[in-house]
């Protein structure tokens, strides 16, 4: 089941942290880093946040979260993790499906580091695609993805 997760209550902040950390443990070895940005998010950083979360949950335990922000339309995907545990159960598609559905927006936008792989197949496989490449000061390479409505409409519906 997909949810609004409520982020300001400390237990689930707390939930989100937790799912963020094994996830991007994961996502750091594939991408080669130690010092990896968001693995130094903390849950008071998550209860705190402006942005929407929104988690699968199965008997009650929190499998993968999807956060996004929504302005004027402008749709932007700043995270989607799936915990370990959940992996290769199409989640991930579950997720991004359920936000491209049920948010109005005229253009979304993600970003991923540029060598994984699996995200950007994921990405491309819901109509994103690729528009600009740079290293930010962290030195990890970075793709950004854009998807317009109209290439949305047929695999949505």
């Amino acid at each position: 089941m997909i949810i609004k997760l409520d982020n300001s209550d400390r237990a689930v902040a707390q939930q989100i942290f937790a799912v963020f950390q094994r996830s991007y443990k994961i996502e750091a070895e594939l991408i080669g880093t130690l010092d990896f940005p968001p693995l130094t998010r903390s849950a008071q950083d998550i209860q705190h946040s402006k942005t929407a979360f929104y988690g699968f949950t199965e008997q009650q335990n929190l499998g993968a979260v999807i956060e996004i922000v929504i302005e004027d339309k402008h749709l932007e995907i700043h995270s989607l993790t799936v915990d370990p545990k959940y992996f290769r159960r199409g989640i991930a598609d579950r997720l991004i499906n359920y936000i491209l559905a049920e948010i109005e927006f005229t253009e979304a936008i993600v970003e991923t580091a540029e060598v994984n792989i699996p995200a950007i197949n994921l990405y491309n496989k819901h109509g994103f695609t690729e528009f600009k490449k740079w290293t930010p000061s962290h030195g990890i390479p970075k793709v950004a993805m854009v998807l317009e409505p109209a290439s949305n409409t047929i695999l949505h519906k």
